[in-house]
């Protein structure tokens, strides 16, 4: 299966929750444990947290066969130093690397972006 979502948002605060249902509705559709929609709900609240303005934001999830990847931004800046840091502070960095298999930013002439990898645990079982 492949499939993807696209999802233009507002950046403000406000709309994050329109986001967390949209991955909550694909997490009920993958049969996703509740462990790995809570490590995706995390990864994409810290990571919509590092905009807050009056632009939009675009959130891609894209869905293989045993993994989800979510592509967030645009983002400017010093949106995303955290992520450049060593990780020793409890920030971006730290729980992107604690609730994801991977992480990244693209930089491209539109800003940077976040691309997140999650290995899915109903995939996990179905390899080993």
């Amino acid at each position: 299966m492949n499939d993807q979502i696209t999802l233009v948002v507002p950046a403000e605060e406000d709309f994050r929750q329109v986001a967390q249902l949209v991955v909550g509705g694909l997490g009920a559709r993958l049969d996703l444990t509740y462990e790995d929609l809570d490590d995706l709900q995390t990864a994409l609240d810290a990571v919509l947290a590092c905009r807050e303005d009056a632009g939009d934001i675009r959130l891609v999830v894209a869905v293989s066969d045993g993994s989800v990847r979510f592509t967030v931004g645009p983002f400017e800046g010093a949106q995303l130093d955290e992520l450049d840091g060593d990780g020793s502070g409890f920030g971006l960095r730290r729980v992107l690397e604690t609730v994801t298999d991977a992480h990244e930013v693209e930089r491209d002439g539109g800003g940077a972006w976040v691309v997140m990898t999650k290995t899915t645990a109903t995939a996990a079982e179905a390899t080993g």
